[in-house]
């Protein structure tokens, strides 16, 4: 495990299998390949060390909030699978039975993800649709990382989601700002926790979401 913990520090204490980390490298490896061709990720990320805790370590995180014993868990905008595909690597490897959908609306993404997916044996569905045009859905946890505004994920999951059990948010350095403003419009239950990979940000498990009625 020591070649793994000097490449993953900030997950050193989440009990990771070294399975999972082996399927990290793996998806790193596709994900720089496919990086070439389409753009996935930054080029100047792609190229170096970075890719790990940016990518990686900042997506894993978000696995102490995710509702395990659900059914489905969906990410709501996956562009390149995360934290979809990273989510997915460790259920797979937790001997969960949770299956992720991943919604993006790119073919060429939508054709990585299925690639990856069948590459590391993933229980997934990938979604190449635009998530605000499917209805009637149901999941437990739902999860968007660099999706879109706060206000408009809420709409969203009210709107498009008949059911579902958490939202996990990666909240930015305005975030606190954000979440104050929306305040103002939504009611709903929170928790926060501060990131592991940036000291600016933190993550949003947020339930109960209801719109504030005017007057």
């Amino acid at each position: 495990m020591e070649e793994f913990s000097n490449k993953y520090p900030l997950l050193k204490d989440k009990n990771v299998p070294r399975e999972t980390f082996i399927d990290f490298e793996r998806f790193i490896s596709m994900l720089k390949n496919k990086n070439q061709e389409i753009n996935i990720i930054s080029k100047e990320t792609a190229k170096n060390e970075l890719i790990r805790e940016r990518h990686i370590e900042d997506s894993a995180q978000v696995i102490d909030f995710v509702d395990l014993n659900s059914n489905i868990i969906t990410d709501i905008g996956s562009g390149g699978g995360m934290p979809g595909i990273i989510i997915s690597i460790m259920i797979k490897n937790l001997k969960k039975f949770s299956k992720i959908h991943l919604y993006e609306k790119s073919h060429h993404k939508s054709s990585f993800l299925r690639s990856v997916s069948r590459d590391l044996k993933l229980n997934t569905e990938i979604m190449e649709k635009n998530i605000f045009e499917a209805q009637n859905l149901e999941s437990g946890t739902i999860m968007a990382r660099a999706f879109k505004p706060l206000p408009i994920i809420l709409d969203l999951v009210c709107k498009n989601f008949t059911s579902y059990k958490n939202l996990i948010l990666f909240m930015g350095k305005n975030g606190e700002y954000v979440l104050e403003e929306t305040l103002k419009n939504w009611d709903f239950d929170f928790e926060k926790k501060k990131s592991i990979t940036s000291k600016d940000s933190f993550l949003l498990n947020i339930k109960n979401i209801k719109k504030k009625i005017r007057n």
